[in-house]
């Protein structure tokens, strides 16, 4: 089961805010299911609707990830007026990616309800059936 300590899950809301009614984007890298770093990175289409991450910058965290023997775990985004679930351009775009099945998860970030955000989890496999995955969000 993926870990995501508190203070992940609370900068993913807090990113979440900030960029609203933008939606936020960014990668989750750790090991053995244990998030460890968290990487903010630019939503190059700064859309409500969709999210694009900045190549050079998704480079820079892979490659940091890389150098501190972590694995890319999860990539995140948020959803500024819909559910934290993802959408057919999400699944699609995962599709595209080559990100899929077990090797990565899509975490949510819903502000449909500004006063209560709500962080889902899910593994997209490569027919595009959506898997809602457990985490916890231990310290």
């Amino acid at each position: 089961m993926l870990t995501i300590a508190k203070k992940f899950a609370a900068d993913m809301i807090a990113h979440s805010q900030q960029e609203d009614p933008n939606e936020c984007c960014g990668i989750l890298a750790g090991k053995d299911d244990t998030v460890a770093k968290l990487y903010r990175i630019t939503n190059t289409v700064a859309s409500p609707v969709r999210y694009l991450m900045d190549p050079q910058e998704q480079l820079q965290a892979m490659l940091d990830a890389d150098n501190n023997g972590w694995d890319v775990m999860a990539f995140y985004h948020s959803h500024t007026h819909s559910p934290a679930y993802p959408s057919p351009t999400d699944v699609r775009m995962a599709q595209q990616s080559g990100w899929l099945g077990d090797d990565v998860y899509y975490i949510l970030v819903s502000l449909q309800d500004k006063a209560n955000p709500h962080i889902r989890a899910f593994r997209i496999m490569e027919n595009g059936e959506i898997v809602e995955q457990a985490f916890s969000d231990d310290e």
